[in-house]
């Protein structure tokens, strides 16, 4: 792709749909290469509406509005950020020559929905994974767990970053665990995935990525495995790289290749794993980068979000790692409205240290505000200091 001048008939104008945290570090790799980009989210002053060319604010579930926007902008890429957009519309869009879709309109269609993506893994790629059956009712929640055999998971069959996700030890918990996932899905379709609990060691996100090799066609490069600590389904610490044996690495790269290469199109995926000794389960992916790869701000030489920008323009990738790291979540502890941040200073002062603050405009107790990156001799040493120093940083009323 020839890429041009931003704010010029020249531009390549790529379209982010979707602009928190993840996306505005998308668009920084995009612009640091000269692309024109509009930054769209269902709020105003998302993360990346703080850093992009233009900013909409629509319901991207809105598929006349997603179009009449695509229509006015005239993007050459559209990349989805985010879960909730009407991806049926997407397909429409791709379809009609409007804008070519990252990784590909059926991509974004399969992996909004849950129920899609697992079953192209387990049914049709005939890939590990956890038992698993779909429930419309909590009646319905309350046979297929009966049926798997508690505990089970109980997610929304749209949602992302562990909403709405919990673990069912007993049937006194169903009711709950029904109304929690009606609550944390993206977009209200009253379906829920109920899936039987698999004994791991750990689990893993394997970023793969999509690019143009030398000879002009697509080759598939893995990123070191990236380990990660889970609360009720939503990320609280990553590391890189996470040791696993050969064959376990062998068969989740694997894994990954086979999920992603039916995907199609170009970009990073993050491929979520469970691992014991040297048996892998495929869990989930993600058509974009993921909320666990930000510790690669700090380990690799280029992170996953220049990996995605590079990717997506058809430009050279490099997944090398530079040294180990880790990344822990900061969050916001409180609900008000432009918050502050004490201790970022005294965070920042560790050796191997560094701090990412989102710029979201609402904090919640549980909302991601920031995450501390730290980079050391080993990811333990390094996992050490991350927590340190998110715990250093205080968010604070003002």
């Amino acid at each position: 792709m020839r890429l041009g001048t931003p704010l010029s008939p020249s531009a390549t104008r790529v379209m982010l749909l979707g602009a928190g945290e993840l996306g505005k570090e998308v668009i920084i790799a995009l612009q640091r290469l000269g692309v024109e980009v509009v930054a769209v989210d269902r709020y105003a002053d998302a993360p990346g509406h703080q850093v992009a060319h233009r900013a909409h604010v629509i319901d991207m579930s809105d598929g006349a509005a997603l179009r009449a926007l695509v229509e006015t902008e005239e993007p050459d890429l559209v990349v989805p950020e985010i879960e909730a957009i009407a991806t049926e519309t997407l397909l429409e869009i791709e379809a009609a020559g409007l804008a070519e879709v990252i990784p590909t309109a059926r991509a974004a269609h399969l992996t909004m929905n849950r129920e899609g993506i697992r079953r192209l893994a387990a049914e049709t790629l005939r890939l590990p994974t956890s038992p698993y059956v779909f429930a419309d009712s909590l009646a319905e929640m309350g046979a297929a767990a009966e049926k798997l055999g508690y505990p089970v998971i109980v997610k929304p069959v749209m949602s992302s970053s562990g909403k709405g996700q919990s673990r069912v030890d007993d049937a006194s918990q169903l009711g709950a665990a029904w109304d929690y996932a009606a609550a944390g899905g993206r977009v209200r379709k009253g379906r829920v995935i109920v899936e039987g609990v698999i004994d791991f060691d750990y689990e893993i996100t394997l970023l793969t990525v999509r690019a143009l090799g030398q000879s002009g066609e697509i080759e598939t490069r893995f990123c070191a495995p990236i380990g990660h600590l889970q609360v009720k389904g939503d990320y609280v610490e990553s590391w890189q790289p996470q040791a696993m044996s050969a064959a376990a690495l062998e068969r989740a790269q694997a894994i990954a290749a086979a999920v992603t290469g039916k995907l199609g199109g170009r970009g990073i995926f993050g491929v979520e794993l469970f691992v014991k000794g040297d048996a892998v389960w495929f869990s989930e992916v993600s058509p974009r980068p993921h909320d666990t790869g930000m510790v690669t701000m700090a380990t690799q030489r280029q992170n996953e979000f220049e990996l995605h920008a590079r990717a997506i323009l058809g430009l050279p990738v490099d997944v090398s790692l530079r040294e180990p790291g880790a990344s822990a979540v900061i969050y916001g502890a409180m609900d008000a409205t432009g918050i502050a941040f004490d201790g970022v200073a005294e965070a920042m002062r560790a050796p191997g240290v560094d701090i990412r603050l989102f710029g979201k405009p609402a904090a919640f107790v549980r909302r991601r505000m920031g995450v501390a990156l730290a980079v050391a001799e080993t990811a333990d040493a390094a996992r050490d200091r991350a927590r340190t120093a998110a715990a250093t940083v205080k968010p604070v009323k003002v």
